[in-house]
């Protein structure tokens, strides 16, 4: 590797999201498992209510990156739920940020979830809703009742800022990226949903840039947990498109208390 962590410190500063540049570059690039877990989290941060002593659910945490950025920075307690990474590995990460009383690590399929109804104050979930959230009824029936009637749901996914044609534009190719959805898709899917008030539905501002710019940051590490070739891949498409297709949706919504 031949970039330095204060140039890679450089590289990964974002006017937007100045409270995800004070963390190491180099443990964000270790745990990374997709664009910036740090810029999404702090991108979503800046459109909810959070407040120290709030229960979160943070779902799909992966390394939990995103449990222990909002438990810094807001003080709120976090329960850092994920399938695919051991909570044995993310309680490591937990101990080592120094939020041990304040994060917990659970291991916990999306319709699986071994949480009281009304428990939480917020529900998070950062790149990985599109993964379970897709199904009609998922919020409906899985998630929504651990939310405390007018507590928030935000989440940040990939989506196109405008639906994707069928067949795809030549530069897109179909096995990437047959799984995106628009930003209005997604505000309709939400819509449909019971004792939820949709509340901000709309691309990530700069979304397909800074995804650019967190592969060309990558790439002189080599560290990407894609592997060079599906990151090259991902990297020219993204740059083919230019974010006429391919960005993020931000999304917040209230449960209403009137299912």
């Amino acid at each position: 590797m031949g970039t330095d962590s204060s140039k890679l410190a450089e590289m990964l500063r974002v006017s937007e999201y100045p409270r995800s540049g004070k963390y190491d570059p180099m443990w964000v690039f270790e745990n990374e498992m997709g664009p910036s877990a740090l810029w999404i989290t702090e991108a979503l941060s800046q459109v909810m209510v959070l407040e120290p002593g709030m229960r979160v659910l943070d779902m799909a945490c992966g390394t939990a990156m995103s449990s222990i950025f909002l438990a810094k920075e807001f003080g709120v307690e976090v329960w850092a739920t994920d399938l695919w990474i051991k909570p044995t590995d993310n309680w490591r990460r937990i101990q080592e940020a120094e939020v041990a009383d304040c994060v917990h690590p659970i291991y916990a399929e999306a319709r699986s979830l071994p949480y009281a109804d009304e428990f939480f104050d917020a529900i998070v979930s950062l790149d990985g809703y599109h993964y379970f959230g897709t199904d009609v009824h998922y919020l409906e029936f899985y998630m929504l009742k651990l939310l405390k009637p007018g507590g928030q749901i935000g989440i940040v996914c990939p989506a196109s800022p405008h639906p994707v044609p069928d067949p795809p534009p030549e530069h897109l190719d179909d096995t990437w990226w047959h799984w995106m959805n628009s930003v209005d898709w997604w505000r309709r899917h939400w819509e449909r949903c019971p004792g939820l008030e949709v509340e901000r539905a709309e691309a990530l501002p700069r979304g397909c840039e800074l995804w650019i710019q967190w592969h060309e940051t990558l790439d002189p590490t080599g560290m990407s947990h894609q592997g060079e070739e599906g990151a090259a891949t991902e990297l020219a498409q993204l740059r083919a498109d230019g974010g006429r297709h391919l960005g993020f949706v931000r999304m917040v919504g209230r449960r209403t208390g009137l299912e």
